[in-house]
Protein backbone atom coordinates (compact mmCIF):
# COMPACT_ATOMS: atom_id res chain seq x y z
CA UNK A 1 0.00 0.00 0.00
CA UNK A 2 1.28 3.49 0.13
CA UNK A 3 2.72 5.99 -2.94
CA UNK A 4 5.75 6.59 -3.47
CA UNK A 5 7.16 10.19 -2.99
CA UNK A 6 6.50 12.66 -5.90
CA UNK A 7 8.47 15.18 -5.17
CA UNK A 8 10.42 16.44 -1.98
CA UNK A 9 11.36 20.09 -0.48
CA UNK A 10 15.18 20.88 -1.10
CA UNK A 11 16.50 22.29 2.56
CA UNK A 12 19.22 24.91 2.85
CA UNK A 13 20.67 23.61 6.30
CA UNK A 14 23.90 26.36 6.16
CA UNK A 15 24.92 29.42 5.02
CA UNK A 16 27.92 30.53 3.92
CA UNK A 17 29.42 34.11 4.38
CA UNK A 18 32.27 35.18 2.83
CA UNK A 19 34.38 38.57 2.87
CA UNK A 20 37.66 38.86 1.27
CA UNK A 21 39.47 37.49 4.18
CA UNK A 22 37.07 35.54 5.55
CA UNK A 23 36.41 31.69 5.14
CA UNK A 24 33.87 29.76 7.02
CA UNK A 25 33.64 26.31 6.61
CA UNK A 26 30.67 24.01 7.27
CA UNK A 27 31.90 20.34 8.42
CA UNK A 28 30.40 17.13 7.53
CA UNK A 29 26.53 17.22 8.86
CA UNK A 30 24.40 14.58 9.59
CA UNK A 31 21.12 15.87 10.04
CA UNK A 32 17.75 13.94 10.85
CA UNK A 33 14.52 16.04 9.38
CA UNK A 34 11.17 14.26 9.68
CA UNK A 35 8.60 16.42 6.72
CA UNK A 36 4.94 16.04 6.56
CA UNK A 37 4.19 13.92 4.07
CA UNK A 38 2.11 14.21 0.77
CA UNK A 39 -1.22 12.58 1.80
CA UNK A 40 -3.02 13.77 -0.78
CA UNK A 41 -3.53 10.21 -2.04
CA UNK A 42 -2.54 7.64 0.92
CA UNK A 43 -4.22 6.92 4.17
CA UNK A 44 -2.22 7.72 7.25
CA UNK A 45 -2.48 4.05 8.20
CA UNK A 46 -0.76 2.86 4.82
CA UNK A 47 2.59 1.13 5.69
CA UNK A 48 4.79 3.75 4.12
CA UNK A 49 3.96 6.12 6.65
CA UNK A 50 4.40 6.31 10.64
CA UNK A 51 1.61 6.14 13.00
CA UNK A 52 1.10 10.10 12.74
CA UNK A 53 1.14 10.08 9.12
CA UNK A 54 4.93 11.33 8.35
CA UNK A 55 7.57 10.39 6.12
CA UNK A 56 10.53 10.40 7.82
CA UNK A 57 13.56 11.70 5.39
CA UNK A 58 16.98 12.03 6.66
CA UNK A 59 20.16 13.95 4.85
CA UNK A 60 22.97 12.24 3.93
CA UNK A 61 26.71 14.45 4.67
CA UNK A 62 27.33 17.37 2.74
CA UNK A 63 30.11 20.25 2.97
CA UNK A 64 30.57 23.87 1.50
CA UNK A 65 33.27 25.74 1.36
CA UNK A 66 33.09 29.52 1.59
CA UNK A 67 35.74 31.50 -0.56
CA UNK A 68 36.63 35.26 -1.23
CA UNK A 69 34.24 34.84 -4.14
CA UNK A 70 31.18 33.39 -1.31
CA UNK A 71 29.05 30.64 -2.64
CA UNK A 72 26.51 28.34 -1.23
CA UNK A 73 26.75 24.74 -0.33
CA UNK A 74 23.69 23.18 -0.89
CA UNK A 75 22.97 19.48 0.53
CA UNK A 76 22.78 16.21 -1.51
CA UNK A 77 18.99 15.73 -2.15
CA UNK A 78 17.32 13.58 0.87
CA UNK A 79 16.42 10.16 0.54
CA UNK A 80 13.44 8.26 1.83
CA UNK A 81 13.87 5.53 4.81
CA UNK A 82 11.41 3.31 5.91
CA UNK A 83 8.87 4.64 8.63
CA UNK A 84 9.16 2.86 12.31
CA UNK A 85 7.69 -0.32 12.39
CA UNK A 86 4.24 -0.48 13.62
CA UNK A 87 2.05 -3.22 15.37
CA UNK A 88 1.10 -5.17 12.28
CA UNK A 89 -2.63 -6.02 12.62
CA UNK A 90 -3.78 -9.44 13.02
CA UNK A 91 -5.44 -11.61 10.63
CA UNK A 92 -8.44 -14.36 10.57
CA UNK A 93 -9.30 -14.98 14.28
CA UNK A 94 -6.29 -13.64 16.09
CA UNK A 95 -7.25 -11.47 18.88
CA UNK A 96 -7.29 -7.98 18.29
CA UNK A 97 -4.13 -5.66 18.74
CA UNK A 98 -3.86 -2.10 20.52
CA UNK A 99 -4.22 -0.77 17.35
CA UNK A 100 -6.66 -2.62 16.10
CA UNK A 101 -8.61 -1.39 19.26
CA UNK A 102 -7.87 2.24 19.42
CA UNK A 103 -8.57 2.28 15.20
CA UNK A 104 -11.75 0.31 16.43
CA UNK A 105 -12.74 2.85 18.63
CA UNK A 106 -12.03 5.67 16.21
CA UNK A 107 -14.16 4.41 14.00
CA UNK A 108 -16.85 3.68 15.93
CA UNK A 109 -17.07 7.16 17.46
CA UNK A 110 -17.21 8.59 14.03
CA UNK A 111 -20.68 6.94 13.48
CA UNK A 112 -21.78 8.32 16.79
CA UNK A 113 -20.49 11.83 16.70
CA UNK A 114 -19.32 13.02 20.65
CA UNK A 115 -21.91 15.65 20.54
CA UNK A 116 -24.18 12.45 20.80
CA UNK A 117 -23.49 11.03 23.80
CA UNK A 118 -22.33 11.04 27.25
CA UNK A 119 -19.88 9.10 29.15
CA UNK A 120 -20.73 8.13 32.91
CA UNK A 121 -19.27 11.33 34.15
CA UNK A 122 -21.21 14.03 31.73
CA UNK A 123 -18.02 14.29 29.31
CA UNK A 124 -19.11 14.59 25.77
CA UNK A 125 -18.94 10.70 24.05
CA UNK A 126 -20.84 7.81 25.30
CA UNK A 127 -19.09 5.50 27.52
CA UNK A 128 -16.29 3.33 26.59
CA UNK A 129 -16.92 -0.71 27.59
CA UNK A 130 -15.27 -3.31 25.79
CA UNK A 131 -13.81 -4.03 21.68
CA UNK A 132 -14.67 -7.65 20.87
CA UNK A 133 -13.68 -9.45 17.52
CA UNK A 134 -16.68 -9.81 16.01
CA UNK A 135 -17.75 -13.46 14.62
CA UNK A 136 -17.26 -14.32 11.18
CA UNK A 137 -21.53 -15.08 9.65
CA UNK A 138 -21.66 -18.62 7.91
CA UNK A 139 -21.53 -17.05 4.50
CA UNK A 140 -18.02 -15.86 4.93
CA UNK A 141 -16.35 -18.51 7.49
CA UNK A 142 -15.29 -20.84 4.22
CA UNK A 143 -13.41 -17.33 2.55
CA UNK A 144 -9.88 -17.50 2.54
CA UNK A 145 -9.69 -14.38 3.94
CA UNK A 146 -12.42 -13.53 5.82
CA UNK A 147 -13.34 -10.10 6.56
CA UNK A 148 -11.76 -9.20 10.15
CA UNK A 149 -14.09 -6.55 12.18
CA UNK A 150 -14.58 -5.31 15.84
CA UNK A 151 -17.39 -5.27 17.76
CA UNK A 152 -17.27 -1.79 20.24
CA UNK A 153 -19.41 -1.63 22.67
CA UNK A 154 -20.46 1.41 24.81
CA UNK A 155 -22.86 2.68 26.79
CA UNK A 156 -24.39 6.45 26.06
CA UNK A 157 -26.00 8.14 29.60
CA UNK A 158 -27.82 11.27 27.75
CA UNK A 159 -30.31 8.31 25.93
CA UNK A 160 -29.93 5.44 28.37
CA UNK A 161 -29.03 3.51 25.81
CA UNK A 162 -26.50 0.34 25.12
CA UNK A 163 -24.66 0.87 21.90
CA UNK A 164 -22.63 -1.62 19.57
CA UNK A 165 -20.76 -0.80 16.67
CA UNK A 166 -19.72 -3.24 14.28
CA UNK A 167 -16.56 -1.77 12.02
CA UNK A 168 -14.81 -3.76 9.27
CA UNK A 169 -10.78 -3.33 10.04
CA UNK A 170 -9.63 -3.67 6.62
CA UNK A 171 -12.09 -1.04 4.67
CA UNK A 172 -12.11 1.49 7.81
CA UNK A 173 -15.84 1.30 7.34
CA UNK A 174 -18.74 1.58 9.97
CA UNK A 175 -20.84 -1.69 9.07
CA UNK A 176 -23.86 -1.31 11.59
CA UNK A 177 -24.81 0.28 14.78
CA UNK A 178 -27.32 -1.14 16.93
CA UNK A 179 -29.33 0.65 20.23
CA UNK A 180 -31.09 -0.58 22.59
CA UNK A 181 -32.76 0.40 25.95
CA UNK A 182 -33.01 -2.03 28.84
CA UNK A 183 -29.45 -3.96 28.19
CA UNK A 184 -27.19 -3.69 31.14
CA UNK A 185 -23.90 -5.14 30.28
CA UNK A 186 -21.31 -5.57 33.39
CA UNK A 187 -20.02 -2.20 34.26
CA UNK A 188 -16.63 -1.53 32.96
CA UNK A 189 -13.81 -0.42 35.78
CA UNK A 190 -14.26 3.55 35.49
CA UNK A 191 -18.15 2.81 36.26
CA UNK A 192 -17.04 1.19 39.41
CA UNK A 193 -15.10 3.93 40.01
CA UNK A 194 -17.48 6.06 39.37
CA UNK A 195 -20.43 4.17 41.51
CA UNK A 196 -17.56 4.45 44.70
CA UNK A 197 -16.90 8.03 44.35
CA UNK A 198 -20.90 8.92 44.77
CA UNK A 199 -21.08 6.25 47.47
CA UNK A 200 -17.88 8.03 49.36
CA UNK A 201 -19.71 11.41 48.87
CA UNK A 202 -22.68 10.68 49.72
CA UNK A 203 -23.12 12.73 53.30
CA UNK A 204 -25.46 9.96 54.92
CA UNK A 205 -24.93 6.60 53.12
CA UNK A 206 -21.49 7.05 52.43
CA UNK A 207 -20.60 7.29 56.69
CA UNK A 208 -20.84 3.80 57.39
CA UNK A 209 -17.86 2.83 54.40
CA UNK A 210 -15.95 5.89 55.38
CA UNK A 211 -16.18 4.87 59.20
CA UNK A 212 -14.85 1.27 58.31
CA UNK A 213 -12.04 2.70 56.41
CA UNK A 214 -11.07 5.02 58.95
CA UNK A 215 -11.35 1.94 61.34
CA UNK A 216 -9.32 -0.18 58.84
CA UNK A 217 -6.49 2.23 58.12
CA UNK A 218 -6.43 5.14 60.39
CA UNK A 219 -6.99 7.16 57.43
CA UNK A 220 -9.79 9.14 55.83
CA UNK A 221 -11.31 7.80 52.92
CA UNK A 222 -11.76 10.50 50.36
CA UNK A 223 -11.11 9.21 46.83
CA UNK A 224 -12.01 5.71 45.00
CA UNK A 225 -8.26 4.84 44.36
CA UNK A 226 -7.82 4.02 47.56
CA UNK A 227 -10.28 0.95 47.32
CA UNK A 228 -10.31 -1.86 44.82
CA UNK A 229 -13.90 -1.83 43.79
CA UNK A 230 -15.47 -4.45 41.61
CA UNK A 231 -19.29 -3.12 39.88
CA UNK A 232 -22.30 -5.79 39.39
CA UNK A 233 -25.28 -4.84 37.66
CA UNK A 234 -28.20 -3.91 39.88
CA UNK A 235 -31.91 -4.73 37.63
CA UNK A 236 -35.47 -4.10 39.29
CA UNK A 237 -38.16 -6.84 37.03
CA UNK A 238 -39.89 -9.03 37.37
CA UNK A 239 -37.67 -11.70 38.03
CA UNK A 240 -35.65 -9.35 40.94
CA UNK A 241 -38.23 -6.94 42.68
CA UNK A 242 -37.02 -4.12 44.75
CA UNK A 243 -38.33 -1.02 46.24
CA UNK A 244 -40.50 1.52 44.34
CA UNK A 245 -37.29 3.99 44.74
CA UNK A 246 -35.14 1.90 42.58
CA UNK A 247 -37.63 0.94 40.22
CA UNK A 248 -35.67 2.84 37.62
CA UNK A 249 -32.46 0.17 37.59
CA UNK A 250 -33.04 -1.58 34.56
CA UNK A 251 -33.89 0.97 33.06
CA UNK A 252 -31.11 3.57 34.44
CA UNK A 253 -27.54 2.14 34.46
CA UNK A 254 -27.74 0.58 38.27
CA UNK A 255 -24.48 -0.68 39.84
CA UNK A 256 -23.96 -2.52 43.20
CA UNK A 257 -20.60 -2.51 44.31
CA UNK A 258 -18.09 -5.26 46.03
CA UNK A 259 -15.09 -3.33 48.20
CA UNK A 260 -11.94 -4.28 49.95
CA UNK A 261 -9.37 -1.46 51.25
CA UNK A 262 -6.20 -1.07 48.58
CA UNK A 263 -4.09 -4.06 49.69
CA UNK A 264 -6.24 -4.67 52.72
CA UNK A 265 -9.51 -5.99 54.10
CA UNK A 266 -13.16 -6.30 52.80
CA UNK A 267 -15.86 -3.59 53.32
CA UNK A 268 -19.11 -4.46 52.78
CA UNK A 269 -20.79 -2.18 50.38
CA UNK A 270 -23.33 -4.92 48.90
CA UNK A 271 -26.33 -3.11 50.39
CA UNK A 272 -26.01 -0.25 48.38
CA UNK A 273 -27.20 0.82 45.23
CA UNK A 274 -25.65 3.26 43.01
CA UNK A 275 -28.02 4.91 40.27
CA UNK A 276 -25.03 5.82 37.87
CA UNK A 277 -28.04 7.69 35.14
CA UNK A 278 -29.79 9.93 38.11
CA UNK A 279 -26.24 10.07 40.15
CA UNK A 280 -28.12 8.27 43.05
CA UNK A 281 -27.22 6.23 46.20
CA UNK A 282 -30.16 4.29 47.63
CA UNK A 283 -29.54 1.15 50.53
CA UNK A 284 -31.55 -2.00 50.13
CA UNK A 285 -33.60 -2.62 53.07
Amino acid sequence: MGEDVRSMTQRHLGTVVAGASIAVTVGAVLVAVTLPGDTSGASPRDPAYGHAGYEHVRYGQGSAQGSAAGGDGAPPPGVVEPPPPRIADGSGTDPLTDDEIRHARALALSADPREAGEGVRGAPGPQPLSVDLAEVPPEEAGAAAPPRRAQVSSYDYRRDAYVTTTVDLASDRVVRTDTQRGVQPPPSRQEAVEAARLLIGDRRLGEGLRSDYRDATGRELTDPAQLTVTGFVYRVDAENPGPARLGACGRHRCVRLFSRVRNGPWIDTRWFVVDLSARSVSRLD
